[in-house]
Parts: C-alpha cells; sequence; structure tokens
C-alpha cells in the first residue's frame, strides 16, 4: 500500500511574490492554499499550481500597487474584454498612482482614492448605484465640485457628471502663470480676464474675454462674476438630468482668488 503524501505545511510563493502555505492537501488535484498576508485561503486547487506559483489572491495590490480586485460579483473581463467599470476604476487608480501621469498631470499628484475604493468590488457597487448617463455626453468621475479642493476620491466626495460640467471647473493654471484664476497679466502691468463659458442655448462653450484692468483683483471680481453667473446657468440647465446633490454642489460653488 502506497502511503498517503503529507504536503501540508509545505511554503512556496507566487509570482506576485505572496507566501503560500499548504492547509489541506487531499490529492495532487486539490489542495487549500493560505495566504498569511492576507488571511485568504485558495480552496481546491491543483498541487503543480502551487509548485509553480501560479494560485492568486484577489486581495494582492496588483493594480498601480495598491488596487486588489477582491471578491464579489463584479468582473473586471468578459468575454475577454475588461468591463467599464473595471476602466472606470483603473483610470481612477492611475490619475492617483502612477508616477507618469503625473508628470503630464502634476495637479493629481497629491492625490489618492480611499481605502474603500482600493477594493474593486466596492468601488464597482457605488458605480452601479451612482452612475447615470445623458444622451450625447461623456460622463466624468468628479471629485472635488461637491467638496472644493478635495484631494480624495471617495463615496461621500464623488460624483459622476457630464463632461461639458466637468471641463467648466478645469483650471488652466499653466497659461495664467503667477496671476490669479480668470486673469493674466499685460507687459504694461494691466490685467485681462478670460473665462471659459458655456452657452445653454447654443450647447456649445469658449474662451470669452471680458475686459483688461488696472488691478488683478479687479480682473479677478469680474472673472468671479461671470464664473459663478456661468456655472448657476449651467446647474439650471442640466437640473432635471443631474443629481440633486450635483446642482447644489454647482449652484452654491465659490470662485476663490487663491483657486
Amino acid at each position: 500500500m502506497v502511503a498517503k503524501l503529507n504536503r501540508i505545511g509545505e511554503r512556496n510563493y507566487n509570482t506576485f511574490g505572496s507566501e503560500m502555505i499548504i492547509t489541506k492537501y487531499r490529492n495532487a488535484m486539490n489542495i487549500d492554499v493560505y495566504f498569511p498576508e492576507y488571511d485568504w485561503t485558495a480552496r481546491n486547487r491543483g498541487y503543480s499550481h502551487f509548485k509553480k506559483g501560479e494560485i492568486k489572491c484577489p486581495y494582492e495590490p496588483k493594480v498601480y500597487g495598491v488596487g486588489y480586485i477582491g471578491e464579489g460579483k463584479y468582473k473586471s473581463k468578459i468575454n475577454g474584454k475588461t468591463t467599464r467599470i473595471y476602466d472606470t476604476w483603473c483610470n481612477m487608480l492611475k490619475r492617483c498612482y502612477d508616477s507618469k501621469q503625473h508628470e503630464k498631470y502634476p495637479t493629481y499628484k497629491n492625490c489618492k482614492v480611499c481605502d474603500e475604493w482600493l477594493c474593486f468590488q466596492n468601488f464597482a457597487e457605488w458605480l452601479e448605484s451612482n452612475y447615470y448617463e445623458i444622451e450625447g455626453e461623456t460622463m466624468c468621475l468628479d471629485k472635488d465640485i461637491l467638496i472644493k479642493h478635495n484631494k480624495v476620491y471617495s463615496p461621500e466626495a464623488c460624483v459622476f457628471v457630464p463632461n461639458i460640467i466637468n471641463v467648466l471647473f478645469i483650471k488652466n493654471d499653466k497659461s495664467r502663470g503667477d496671476s490669479v484664476i480668470g486673469t493674466h497679466r499685460l507687459k504694461n502691468g494691466k490685467y485681462v480676464a478670460n473665462c471659459h463659458l458655456f452657452n445653454p442655448e447654443t450647447v456649445k462653450s469658449k474662451n470669452e474675454y471680458l475686459g483688461t484692468y488696472d488691478t488683478q483683483e479687479k480682473a479677478f471680481e469680474i472673472y468671479k462674476y461671470y464664473k459663478e453667473k456661468n456655472i448657476k446657468e449651467v446647474a439650471g440647465y442640466y437640473k432635471e438630468q443631474i443629481p440633486e446633490k450635483l446642482y447644489n454642489g454647482m449652484y452654491n460653488y465659490i470662485v476663490e482668488i487663491t483657486d
């Protein structure tokens, strides 16, 4: 009679670098493997996959070093193609944790994702309850309209917005140089006020010249008036199509000279 192999306690590392320990060995085709770093057990796996390091753990932070899939009903791929929800999640992590992205968009350098949303399953559940579409619009995940200057993607701060609204809040820091928002200094020492405005009647937006002024403060006051007025107009235009919290956030939005 051949003695039954006892491989319980055998250790190895998978291709991601996570330690694995065999906790049950029924036969070579049916073992349980424990991942101590994540307190998680993979069940009914093959011993050959264990030896080759091919057993994966859904809690390994494989996406930009922080994000993990977790366990749940939401899939990252369907028929070999990544899902819209997964792509949205990955793009959010990319903005916060990809150094190459920070070189291109430095405003994301100090941003992060809340611990809850580092798990794809949690983010997907929130998105399923909060995502909506407006015909002809591209929808964007926004983190700082509801909470101004916010740097953390979280359920409390985020809301989906049509791109027209998203563009309203983009700040052209490079073009204005050392001048305050909505202004730039001329060689003669005077200041020009410009504002990106959306016209609800034509459903188009463009950069509007608002005049030249003796002081930066006056130029900013003009910019502030027209910018806040336009944000309210756009909020009203989309009122019946966007969440109430987004409408309220836009209507109460205050433009500050320190923006």
